[in-house]
């Protein structure tokens, strides 16, 4: 089980409205390293509209009038080793290519290998969180982009854990430490109800699926998929049918869900799209909003048409008017929507595996890889089934559903040569204002961060949840060398160093080693590392 703190890549693309048209900036506002910031401009091909035409008119199943009827693209001929040779998965394969090939380029790639260089020197995963400030972009398959033919796309891939996000967010609330899946199901209205039922008949049936979905939920820990060092966690599942929107707000209120799953009919709409509870109650994805967020709901999930499309204003989408933004923006951590319609036995398979993966203590964007890698092998890479899931999460959340089993457990490094011969080098942690308080550094590591259960817990505006650790790195045992501690900041903030000439350094998801008496500054807080039991001159 990787740990939920894994670095992080932020991309953003947005039209540049001074330059051409089709003129586009992309840069990075998140990397592991400060080398890693770049930006980089991009004019959009004529080409890749013409594959993106052709995607759409073979796999779109939403009305799309702007997309005209426009002759077949040429693709490249197949490898002998193609697993595609099919048209409809070449073609896939292409605009997955050409959209890699497009986002991926000079600077940009730079910044990805590097990224993805440090990720795998920590033995983590990268997280990959793309932000598309264009609306006109946001409907293309993303998650499709894959570097070359025959290799895997980004959003199966458990190495590069690919998210979207979006700007402009409200914080996020305080989040609740989980040790269980507590799940609200709710199933809303369809689309198309069975009009030779009776409305108690139709309700039956609702009932029916519901209860066959909550039998999927309830046994995502059976079975022989978990690793026996991996202890599942308890899955309660609470199920409403088709609730007025007080019922909804009321069952939200009065327990401590973390998951809410919707399945039922939705479409787009400009305050965040339309779920149709009921006949007679529909709820918009403002409204929805305020409750989740109140209630600390860490993740949506839509089992509806259109939850991660923008609404249409004639042939032109409206910016941030997605169920997914809206959800977002006002604080919500992750939500999980459809692109497009998707059918209901695919969509079961899809959320059984996916609650598996949850319960098997994954986080959440990697949850979703594993859980697309099973809508892969069921219904072939030429299948859209895929494609469909489309996972936002909030810009400063890890993806942490419930607490992992490491979590507070001290990390020794390993030193096999001299392990249990020395202990490491004695070395505290001191607040710089009285009563100077000090905090050892215990087992050579000590980690920093707004959330309980660091071991150094600091309430100050500027702390991340996780916001960084101090760690011994060096020869144990050596003694002519100097012990050598290391500041690792993994922040939305970073950390801020005082340097000799008395200016403020920010150390931002990157290392540097401490010196004797480095000053350093969490927020507002300041500490002084102490190494060797040195008396700090304060």
């Amino acid at each position: 089980m990787l740990s939920s703190d894994h670095p992080c890549l932020r991309l953003a693309i947005r039209r540049l409205t001074a330059a051409d048209a089709d003129h586009y900036a992309i840069w990075v506002l998140q990397a592991p390293s400060q080398a890693g910031y770049v930006h980089h401009d991009r004019a959009w091909p004529a080409e890749l509209t013409e594959i993106w035409q052709t995607w759409q008119s073979m796999f779109c199943l939403r009305d799309l009038p702007a997309v005209p009827r426009i002759p077949a693209v040429v693709l490249p001929p197949p490898q002998p080793d193609d697993p595609t040779p099919g048209y409809a998965g070449r073609l896939m394969q292409h605009l997955g290519v050409s959209l890699w090939q497009w986002l991926f380029d000079g600077s940009i790639q730079n910044s990805l290998a590097q990224s993805q260089g440090i990720a795998q020197g920590q033995g983590r995963s990268l997280r990959l969180r793309l932000e598309i400030r264009d609306p006109e972009l946001m409907a293309l398959p993303w998650e499709i982009m894959q570097p070359q033919p025959g290799r895997q796309a980004i959003a199966l891939s458990q190495q590069l854990l690919f998210s979207r996000t979006t700007n402009e967010v409200d914080p996020l609330p305080a989040l609740r430490e989980e040790n269980s899946l507590r799940i609200l199901l709710v199933q809303g209205q369809d689309a198309e109800p069975d009009r030779s039922l009776s409305t108690s008949d139709f309700r039956l049936q609702l009932q029916q699926e519901a209860d066959a979905l909550t039998a999927l939920l309830q046994d995502v820990t059976q079975g022989e998929a978990f690793h026996r060092f991996v202890p599942p966690v308890p899955c309660e599942v609470t199920t409403l049918v088709q609730p007025t929107a007080a019922e909804l707000t009321s069952h939200l209120e009065t327990k401590q869900y973390n998951v809410l799953f919707y399945s039922g009919h939705g479409m787009p709409g400009p305050d965040g799209g339309m779920l149709f509870l009921r006949p007679d109650a529909t709820m918009n994805g403002t409204e929805l909003a305020q409750v989740l967020t109140r209630c600390r709901i860490k993740l949506a999930v839509f089992n509806a048409c259109w939850g991660a499309q923008p609404e249409m204003q004639g042939d032109r989408p409206i910016p941030r008017s997605s169920l997914a933004e809206v959800l977002i923006h006002h604080g919500v951590p992750a939500v999980l929507g459809m692109r497009d319609r998707i059918a209901e036995h695919e969509a079961h398979s899809f959320i059984q595996r996916f609650a598996r993966a949850l319960a098997e203590r994954s986080p959440i964007d990697e949850a979703v890889a594993i859980a697309r890698q099973h809508l892969l092998t069921l219904y072939r890479f030429n299948q859209i089934a895929w494609t469909l899931p489309v996972l936002y999460m909030h810009p400063e959340f890890d993806g942490e559903l419930v607490k992992p089993l490491t979590e507070g457990v001290t990390e020794i490094p390993e030193n096999p040569s001299s392990w249990g011969e020395v202990p490491f080098p004695s070395a505290c942690l001191r607040a710089v204002e009285p009563p100077h308080q000090t905090w050892p550094i215990y087992g050579g590591m000590v980690r920093v961060g707004f959330l309980e259960g660091n071991d150094l817990v600091i309430k100050s505006p500027g702390v991340s949840r996780r916001h960084a650790e101090i760690f011994y790195r060096g020869s144990v045992g050596a003694a002519s060398a100097e012990p050598i501690y290391v500041l690792r900041d993994f922040s939305r903030f970073g950390t801020f160093l005082l340097e000799p000439q008395g200016q403020w350094r920010k150390v931002h998801q990157e290392e540097v080693a401490l010196k004797p008496h480095s000053r350093l500054r969490f927020g507002t807080f300041q500490l002084e590392f102490v190494p060797n039991d040195l008396t700090p001159p304060l």
